[in-house]
């Protein structure tokens, strides 16, 4: 079975599980409070040029979205999201769990707009409704597509319009960054988002994000946040240690390296699909692809391939995900092609 299920199917990038071993036998001190976790939050900081920024080692991307949410708003505030987004649609209610409401919008290719802030605040009518106090937004999007430099700057302006807090998920940072549509760097976006985070989950690590929180009124006693939240690891050394050996080098690091061989691969995978006439679900330049597929030719490759059902079959035809991560092979793509084309000719020739 050759995987396109996801980025986080497989263990650790060497470089990492290196890193771990080399430092296994240490004594440091718990929770975070240690050499690597300090030098990681340094390296963080000199890549995003927010030399006084606070950063945060923390275990996932649900339980970071969770924390920031919960710390940033008032009771009685709620969070704009697109329908799509990780916190609305993937996350089993954590941040509802925390009393605040997702005003969920219809994203353009999974995308918010400023007009859909100001559509968001048409439910918000006075003290008997949740006054919307944060923006949440994917980068990349949940669908595989990205925002441009005009793009996050408006919704930046926007958000500071309306007093609205600005928070970037960045689960496939690494993606977004090094695809070749992106326009966007980390420093630019570390000055216009309030807050966001670089993933390693899925990106090399075993586990682990970096929480980067500019505005100093997001990160008061967030530790102690960290903790209500049950995210507060003991052995918070593991996830400094990842990336450490992830971020060496900056832009020149294997954390940015990896994504680029995962963009490359899905390129590939999506200009091979698209010559053979096949449509796609949303527009993706990163590591996501969402080709839209005759359901026999779906069926026949889920014998061989291991990948995702993204929306139910309408009308014979079943969009489905496909991932490229760290671990896919040249070979792996050029199998999947070659059994597409197959079963695509063979699709055409019945009909």
């Amino acid at each position: 079975m050759i995987y396109f299920r996801s980025d986080y199917s497989q263990g650790a990038h060497p470089k990492v599980l290196e890193a771990l071993t080399k430092t296994n036998f240490e004594h440091t001190d718990g929770y975070g409070m240690d050499v690597h976790c300090s030098h990681a939050a340094d390296m963080v900081r000199d890549l995003v040029g927010l030399p006084d920024a606070a950063v945060h080692m923390m275990i996932g991307g649900t339980p970071c979205n969770v924390t920031v949410i919960a710390a940033a708003l008032r009771p009685y505030e709620s969070v704009i999201a697109a329908r799509s987004g990780h916190i609305y649609f993937h996350e089993t209610g954590a941040v509802e769990g925390t009393g605040h409401r997702i005003v969920a919008m219809e994203g353009v290719n999974g995308k918010l707009t400023p007009e859909l802030v100001d559509k968001a605040f048409e439910e918000y009518e006075d003290e008997h409704t949740p006054k919307p106090g944060m923006v949440y937004l994917s980068q990349p999007t949940e669908i595989g597509s990205i925002y441009s430099k005009a793009e996050m700057t408006a919704l930046a302006e926007k958000c500071k319009e309306k007093g609205l807090f600005l928070y970037v998920d960045g689960a496939r940072m690494g993606t977004a960054i090094t695809c070749a549509a992106n326009d966007l760097s980390l420093p630019e976006l570390a000055q216009l988002a309030d807050a966001f985070y670089i993933g390693g989950t899925k990106n090399g690590a075993l586990f682990g994000e970096a929480l980067v929180i500019r505005n100093k009124a997001m990160d008061d006693h967030f530790r102690w946040m960290i903790k209500r939240q049950c995210g507060l690891l003991a052995k918070g050394r593991l996830i400094g240690v990842q990336f450490e050996a992830l971020l060496e080098g900056g832009m020149n690091s294997v954390y940015f390296a990896i994504a680029s061989h995962a963009n490359r691969l899905a390129e590939k995978l999506r200009n091979g699909l698209a010559s053979m006439g096949i449509g796609f679900f949303s527009d993706s330049p990163t590591n996501q692809i969402f080709p839209i597929l005759p359901a026999k030719v779906v069926e026949e490759l889920e014998k061989d391939f291991f990948f995702y059902r993204w929306a139910p079959e309408k009308d014979g035809m079943i969009p489905v995900r496909l991932v490229t991560a760290w671990g896919t092979e040249e070979a792996h793509v050029d199998a999947l092609l070659e059994k597409t084309a197959a079963l695509m000719h063979q699709s055409e020739k019945k009909n």
